[in-house]
């Protein structure tokens, strides 16, 4: 468990420069093989959640981006992504919209960016390990 803090957190430091996709996939740069230059590129698009808010949490879908880049078991990647997914979901205050986490049609606040992006990198690696 100290291991998979030790890489949250320190996606948690690398949030402090770019989009919470970006985060996520940063704090997997060694085990993609891609450097940042190319984690940074694909994981633009996807600030404040696909869509501006309106999609999935930006990092969720850092996370499953990984997941395709990493997964070298038997399971597809989509049945995968979709466990991770739900737990994600559970930590996050029961959502996976950026808006919605972020509370911006309720002014409740379910969970921060900096928890999104740890959460992330949490259901990832579980999965990694499975």
């Amino acid at each position: 468990m100290e291991n998979t803090m030790t890489r949250a957190e320190q996606a948690v430091v690398y949030k402090r420069k770019c989009n919470c996709a970006q985060a996520v996939l940063l704090a997997f740069a060694e085990e993609t093989g891609k450097n940042e230059e190319e984690l940074m590129a694909l994981g633009s698009g996807f600030g404040s959640g696909m869509g501006g808010m309106e999609g999935t949490c930006g990092a969720f879908c850092g996370a499953v981006m990984a997941l395709g880049m990493l997964n070298k078991s038997d399971k597809p990647s989509k049945m995968i992504a979709k466990e991770m997914m739900q737990e994600f979901e559970d930590m996050s205050g029961g959502a996976t919209i950026c808006g919605d986490l972020k509370g911006i049609k309720t002014g409740k606040m379910l969970c921060s960016c900096d928890d999104c992006v740890r959460h992330g990198v949490i259901v990832l690696e579980k999965h990694l390990d499975a």
